[in-house]
């Protein structure tokens, strides 16, 4: 009897463990960051978090972790939209180089919270072609000095010539 009874308890325990852990997980999902983003640049990251890939999950935490070369992490807190089981964080990039970047989903009902990694972003530095001389601009400019310097040394000849003729 005494077995059957720890038989029992053995099982129950089992079914108990595996349906608490059959709710404890979620999927997260990022919008990509704008193309050619920039240091300084703020990147709106909507984040949809849904329990098992498929239900949108409210009352969640969410937060999106930069992290750049040599391990330096900035975090950024999600707050919820109007729509169920997205949230936005505004993100800042700190400075250009590459970072990469994860999603804390928060869903820690069940002891499930997981942190979801997504591929590296290359920063810029916002100096357009990234801080190289102008060459296309300067050559204009150039160009623009030199055909009005032409044209004042031609009006200042065609003055000299009408009055150096004196007559005699």
């Amino acid at each position: 009897m005494r077995t059957l009874l720890l038989g029992l308890v053995a099982v129950a325990a089992l079914a108990l463990a595996g349906m608490a852990s059959a709710g404890g997980w979620a999927t997260a999902g990022v919008n990509q960051p704008p193309d050619d983003p920039t240091a300084g640049s703020t990147w709106d990251a909507k984040i949809s978090i849904l329990q098992h890939g498929q239900t949108p999950l409210a009352g969640v935490s969410p937060t999106l972790t930069l992290i750049g070369e040599g391990g330096k992490r900035v975090t950024f807190p999600a707050k919820p939209t109007d729509e169920t089981g997205v949230y936005v964080a505004s993100v800042k990039f700190p400075s250009a180089g590459s970072w990469s970047y994860e999603v804390y989903d928060g869903f820690t009902q069940y002891g499930g919270a997981t942190t979801h990694t997504f591929a590296p972003v290359s920063i810029g530095t916002g100096a357009g072609d990234g801080g190289g001389f102008p060459f296309l601009t300067a050559t204009a400019v150039i160009g623009l000095l030199l055909a009005l310097l032409a044209t004042g040394y031609l009006l200042a000849r065609r003055i000299r010539i009408r009055h150096t003729a004196p007559s005699a």
